[in-house]
Formats: C-alpha cells, sequence, structure tokens
C-alpha cells in the first residue's frame, strides 16, 4: 500500500506507478502502443474491476456482449514469460503470461498465451489459451 502522497504501483508488476503506466490507457482505450502494454493495461483492468475498458479492448469478432468480473478474485501478480511481434508496425503479437491470484483465500494461477490484432492504430485482444491451476 501507498504511503500518503505516494503514487502506487502499478498492478501490471512493470515496476512503474500506475499513473505513469497502465492508467493512462485506461482512460483512453485504444491508446497502448503494443499487444504487451495492452495485455498489462487488460490485467491492470481486471485486478481494478474495470470491465467498460476490457470490453472496449476486445476484438469485435470475439467480444462478448457483456462481461461479470468475480469479485471473489484478488489478482496478486503478473509475470510476462514472452511476446512475439506486437509492435506499434505489426499486424498481429502474441504475449505468454502468468497472472496470480487468490480466490476464496486460496491461490491460483492463470498461464495464458493471448493474441492480438492492430486495427489501425488500436491494438485489440482476440483470444487467449488459458490454463488454470487452483
Amino acid at each position: 500500500m501507498a504511503e500518503p502522497g505516494e503514487r502506487p504501483a502499478c498492478p501490471c508488476d512493470s515496476g512503474r506507478t500506475y499513473d505513469d503506466c497502465c492508467r493512462p490507457y485506461h482512460r483512453d482505450p485504444g491508446s497502448a502502443p503494443t499487444a504487451e502494454a495492452l495485455m498489462r493495461s487488460r490485467y491492470s483492468a481486471f485486478v481494478k474491476g474495470l470491465a467498460s475498458y476490457l470490453l472496449h479492448t476486445w476484438h469485435p469478432a470475439t467480444q462478448p456482449s457483456s462481461l461479470q468480473l468475480d469479485d471473489r478474485i484478488e489478482w496478486t501478480g503478473l509475470e510476462v514469460l514472452a511476446a512475439q511481434a506486437g509492435g506499434p508496425e505489426d499486424k498481429r503479437g502474441m504475449v505468454e503470461f502468468v497472472a496470480r491470484f487468490t480466490r476464496d483465500d486460496l491461490p491460483g494461477s492463470l498461464h495464458e498465451i493471448s493474441r492480438f490484432r492492430r486495427q489501425g492504430d488500436t491494438w485489440l485482444y482476440v483470444r487467449g489459451r488459458a490454463r488454470w491451476r487452483a
């Protein structure tokens, strides 16, 4: 927890503050410059309960009509394992990560390989291949 006057760390574990990392993307969906930045901002959105951001950054071909977040899950950490393509000039990207959480006070993890596609200047989440471990 941040001290009074101290800016909190970003939930995505980038080592930067939330104000300097994911908050600008949360305020302006579609502004993440890379697939990895989008993935990190989506993780932070899960931490902060920003379902509307998650829907806005989902590719229309795979986007659900609504999204209900599980408030029993507390996201506790993110580790990016690999990223392929997904840069400002790429059309597609892939990010592999492990997200740790607790649910009903029991630890678990999500290991996912996420696929992203850029439309114009906007990176969007397409789908992920996920393994949940409780």
